[in-house]
């Protein structure tokens, strides 16, 4: 798995308000905006389910800023992941906590 396909199909998903998450490894990277976004703290070795449940929980006591953020939250609420975990999910949640080009699709090139 390319991570790099993940977080760009979530940002495009909550910058066109469309589709739903189709796995496991954008769920993770939606995950980690969650706790860039929200005082919501995730534990990075976290499994798939419990990460769900706790989602459902928290998400419930956070009023989103703006548009894609409101988006992505529905997104986590209807994802049903399923119990398949490897490595890359959590490397996909890291990169989400640590995102520094929020809503871009787009990296800026390394030099």
């Amino acid at each position: 798995m390319v991570t790099s396909i993940a977080r760009q199909s979530v940002l495009l998903k909550c910058k066109m308000e469309t589709s739903i998450l189709t796995g496991n490894y954008e769920f993770y990277y939606g995950a980690g905006l969650v706790e860039k976004l929200t005082e919501i703290s995730i534990d990075p070795e976290i499994r798939p389910l419990e990460l769900a449940e706790l989602l459902e929980r928290e998400l419930q006591r956070v009023t989103p800023k703006e548009k894609q953020e409101a988006y992505l939250f529905s997104l986590l609420k209807e994802y049903k992941p399923n119990e398949e975990y490897d490595p890359q999910m959590k490397e996909l949640l890291l990169w989400g906590k640590r995102e520094a080009y929020l809503w871009q699709v787009s990296l800026p090139e390394e030099k």
